[in-house]
């Protein structure tokens, strides 16, 4: 445990509670200024411009107050300096004749020479003089209380002209700065001479200096802050048209344009995307039509091989009963003829069920049926085809009946599909099919280990004569069109089938029907995980294979 943690710890419960307390509601009061910032490009900008020009003006307000401050105490110090010296001369020739300090007219002339120079404005308004052993004469009253330090009286000792800022209490007024010189007067009896200079007026310069740096700071931040948000109001107003007008060709609305003002690069930029936009227009238009057509030739080829289809499966079914009558050869060519048929057939049937989809007539015919009962029964019927592939189907549900309001015939031909789709793929390994449901929903799940979905064909799967590997060899002769018509069929009934595989892993389908017509699925009952958990207690298993 860290010391940290270890004080926290120590801390009250109320204090505790109390932070967190404030440290939600600062949360919760942050985040939409957190939400605004990130997501408002104007409100970057203005608030980058207002904290970098608020630094800029802070140094140049510290540099310009500095200097100048340096510059007033400068200029009073060499003035200070040389005044003190004059005085100091004035001050010797009046105490050059005195030969001991314990001479009594000696304190009289310091009175005297202290007074003339205080009342001399060319001189400090206060001076202290003193003697080599230790006798102070000042010039005011108060000035008692105002003392050299004791660093500037050893320079001055030194026989050196040293210098002091203090604040002093000489007046009424409170604590005032001042300049204080100190110079050695150099005579038969040693004397200091320190003069007091007021800085009230330096100090009242620079206090108005930066109270006017400080207001000009302000308002040229400001200014700075609304030349940038107009400033950014002129580049990001496009920009938020260019993304309205986006989403609105998004949602379809593809006569969206953008206006265009002038000839500058915003005016270049909306020019550029209206003619994306036509482009785009254009093109889905085009695919459109193409698409349209492609459904009419779908549905009309399917309408119209109906017919020829049915004389020529007449006339198939009259040689095949009667093959035996042939020779091997001919009697071989009419069993293939048969087959084929068969073949062709089934994939009419999914043109016009697709060509159902694709106008919007297909609908449910919905009973209340044991989806279990399903699931038996496709996987006895694919028995034949699993036991030619070396491949043993388990169907694994619930001890009781799972009963939803579906359309029998359109689960059937889903879970045919995806079984026999398994079995395909299954490379000799067992297929299972399991059964599970929820309040809401119920879910069937195959699970083949075969040779699995690569990188990105999980989300193919279900697009029309897609297939993983076209050169694959198939027993059943699959058209292409299975997984697509499962997918409509499950969405017709408001369900979801979703797929998921890797490499040499398999493959696993899944399922997710309501229980009730009318209703949508929220969550499947069966993960879509190629890990997930195996039927457990409460689940009954049934194998369909043929050897």
């Amino acid at each position: 445990m860290t010391a940290g943690e270890d004080r926290a710890r120590q801390r009250p419960v109320w204090l505790r509670r109390a932070w967190g307390s404030a440290a939600r509601w600062a949360d919760r009061a942050s985040r939409p200024l957190i939400d605004r910032f990130r997501a408002s490009l104007q409100l970057r900008v203005v608030s980058s411009t207002l904290i970098a020009s608020t630094v800029l003006v802070l140094i140049f307000s510290f540099v310009v107050a500095g200097s100048v401050t340096s510059g007033l105490l400068t200029e009073r110090q060499e003035t200070a300096v040389e005044e003190t010296l004059n005085a100091v001369e004035r001050a010797a020739e009046q105490l050059g004749t005195y030969a001991s300090s314990s001479d009594s007219a000696l304190a009289t002339t310091m009175q005297r020479i202290v007074n003339e120079l205080a009342e001399d404005p060319v001189y400090a308004p206060v001076i202290v003089l003193r003697t080599d052993d230790g006798e102070v004469t000042r010039s005011h009253p108060a000035s008692a209380e105002a003392a050299p330090s004791e660093e500037l009286q050893e320079d001055v000792a030194d026989r050196k002209t040293a210098i002091q800022y203090d604040n002093f209490t000489l007046d009424d007024q409170g604590p005032m700065p001042y300049l204080v010189v100190g110079s050695f007067i150099d005579l038969t009896v040693d004397f200091e001479l320190y003069a007091f200079y007021p800085l009230e007026s330096q100090q009242d310069a620079i206090s108005l200096l930066r109270t006017n740096l400080a207001l000009a700071g302000v308002a040229l931040v400001l200014l700075l802050g609304v030349i940038a948000a107009l400033v950014t109001r002129l580049v990001v107003t496009p920009v938020r048209e260019a993304a309205r007008t986006s989403q609105r060709l998004a949602a379809g609305l593809l006569h969206e344009r953008m206006e265009v003002r002038g000839s500058d690069d915003l005016a270049r930029l909306a020019g550029s995307f209206n003619l994306m936009a036509e482009n785009l227009q254009s093109q889905i238009r085009r695919l459109e039509e193409m698409s349209m057509m492609q459904r009419r030739f779908t549905s009309d080829v399917s309408h119209e091989l109906r017919t020829p289809l049915a004389t020529i499966r007449m006339a198939a079914d009259l040689l095949y009963d009667n093959r035996d009558d042939f020779d091997p050869v001919t009697k071989r060519s009419t069993e293939l003829l048969q087959h084929e048929i068969d073949r062709f057939e089934e994939l009419l049937q999914e043109l016009l069920e697709i060509s159902r989809f694709d106008s919007g007539f297909a609908s449910l015919e919905v009973d209340a049926v044991d989806v279990g009962r399903i699931a038996d029964d496709v996987a006895e019927g694919l028995s034949h085809l699993a036991g030619e592939c070396g491949v043993e189907v388990t169907v694994e549900k619930p001890k009781r009946r799972v009963i939803a309001e579906v359309d029998p015939r359109r689960v059937q031909r889903i879970l045919r599909n995806l079984v026999s789709n398994a079995i395909e793929h299954a490379e000799g390994r067992p297929v299972r099919v399991t059964v599970a449901e929820s309040e809401t929903a119920v879910a069937v799940a195959v699970r083949d280990h075969g040779v699995g979905l690569k990188p990105g064909h999980a989300d193919r799967v279900f697009d029309r004569f897609w297939r993983a590997d076209p050169s694959r060899n198939r027993r059943t002769g699959g058209t292409g069109l299975g997984l697509a018509i499962s997918l409509e069929d499950a969405k017709l009934h408001s369900g979801t089938l979703q797929a998921v595989g890797e490499p040499g892993k398999g493959t696993l389908f899944v399922l997710t029907l309501p229980l009730q017509a009318g209703n949508r699925v929220i969550t499947s009952p069966i993960p879509l995980r190629l890990d997930g958990p195996r039927p457990g207690a409460g689940k009954e298993a049934t194998r369909a294979t043929q050897d």
